[in-house]
C-alpha cells in the first residue's frame, strides 16, 4: 500500500513531461512535471527503505502459548489479560506467536463458547494464528503438534508429562517456558539468545 502513492505519482509526472515534449507547453509546465518525476523517485526509494527496515531480519521465531493455562496466571483467575501481556512480551522479542485454546476457554472467560475468530479478534491476532480445540477434544497434543511442526517453544506452566513419550521434546531444556507474575509483573523463562559473536568456528 505505501508504494501506491509513489507510482501514481511518479506515473502522473512522466506522462506529464511527455506531453510536455510533444505539445507546445511552457518551459514551466515542463520543470513542474520533471520536478514530478524526482518526487515520485524520491517517494519511491523512500518506501522501499522503509519496506525493507520494517521487514523481519533473520529467522523467525516462534512461540505457541498454552492459552487456557496462561489465562490463570494472574491470581488463578480466567482472564486473557496475561494472554495478551504474553504475547505483548514476545512480540517486543522478536517471536510471533500462536494460541491454542481447550473447547471450554470461553465459557470461563466470558460465560459462553467462544470460537477461534471470537478470540482472534479479542486478542488483535490474525484468525489462523488462534485455535480452539472442538469439544472433547484435549488441546495438548494440538499445541505439542503445533510446536514441533513449527520448531516453536511451548507457553505454559504445565509439564505435559501424560505426553512425555508420544512427544519427547517436553523433556527438552527450553522447549517448554514457565511464567508469571512477580509484583505484579509478567517474567517468562524464555531461552538465551545465541551471542553470534561469541561462537568459535
Amino acid at each position: 500500500m505505501r508504494f501506491i502513492l509513489p507510482i501514481l505519482v511518479l506515473a502522473a509526472s512522466v506522462g506529464g513531461v511527455a506531453a510536455a515534449l510533444v505539445l507546445p507547453l511552457s518551459n514551466q509546465v515542463l520543470g513542474l512535471a520533471a520536478a514530478g518525476v524526482l518526487i515520485g523517485v524520491l517517494l519511491l526509494l523512500r518506501a522501499a527503505r522503509s519496506d525493507a527496515t520494517s521487514a523481519p531480519k533473520g529467522p523467525v521465531k516462534w512461540a505457541v502459548l498454552d492459552g487456557s493455562n496462561v489465562m490463570h496466571w494472574r491470581e488463578g483467575t480466567p482472564s486473557l489479560q496475561p494472554v495478551q501481556d504474553v504475547l505483548s512480551h514476545l512480540h517486543a522479542r522478536g517471536y510471533t506467536a500462536g494460541v491454542v485454546f481447550d473447547a471450554n476457554a470461553g465459557y470461563k472467560l466470558m460465560g459462553k463458547y467462544r470460537h477461534d475468530g471470537s478470540l482472534a479478534r479479542t486478542l488483535d491476532l490474525p484468525k489462523e494464528r488462534v485455535m480452539v480445540v472442538n469439544k472433547g477434544e484435549p488441546a495438548d497434543p494440538m499445541i505439542l503438534t503445533a510446536a514441533r511442526d513449527m520448531g516453536a517453544v511451548v507457553i505454559t506452566n504445565d509439564r505435559f508429562r501424560d505426553w512425555a513419550e508420544q512427544f519427547p521434546e517436553v523433556r527438552k531444556r527450553g522447549h517448554l517456558v514457565r511464567g508469571g507474575y512477580r509484583d505484579a509483573v509478567l517474567w517468562l523463562d524464555l531461552p538465551k539468545p545465541v551471542d553470534q559473536g561469541s561462537s568459535k568456528t
